[in-house]
């Protein structure tokens, strides 16, 4: 293996390096992509860890958009759920 790296001209390595950027940048791409696909960039994630013991440790104005939030996110739950579950049967079927 060592003879055949040696056989190569010089600069040869310029192009292994342009390959291995070439593939970094598209996986980057692609992980962005499936992120923005699924929900990943929801900022108003950070009030799921909230409940009712938490009200008072935030404004009532606070306290409201971390309950919103909560019911938006478990209605999502729901929807993955059961469409996951419906995918499963199709595919149990089939």
């Amino acid at each position: 293996m060592a003879d055949f790296f040696n056989s190569l001209e010089d600069g040869w390595t310029i192009y292994l390096w342009l390959v291995a950027g070439a593939m970094i940048v598209m996986a980057a791409v692609y992980a962005v992509r499936w992120a923005a696909k699924n929900d990943q960039f929801d900022e108003d994630i950070k009030y799921v860890v909230f409940d009712e013991n938490d009200r008072d440790k935030m404004t009532a104005e606070e306290f409201k958009k971390a309950m919103e939030v909560n019911k938006e996110q478990e209605a999502l739950r729901e929807e993955y759920l059961e469409r996951e579950y419906l995918e499963k049967e199709a595919a149990r079927k089939s």
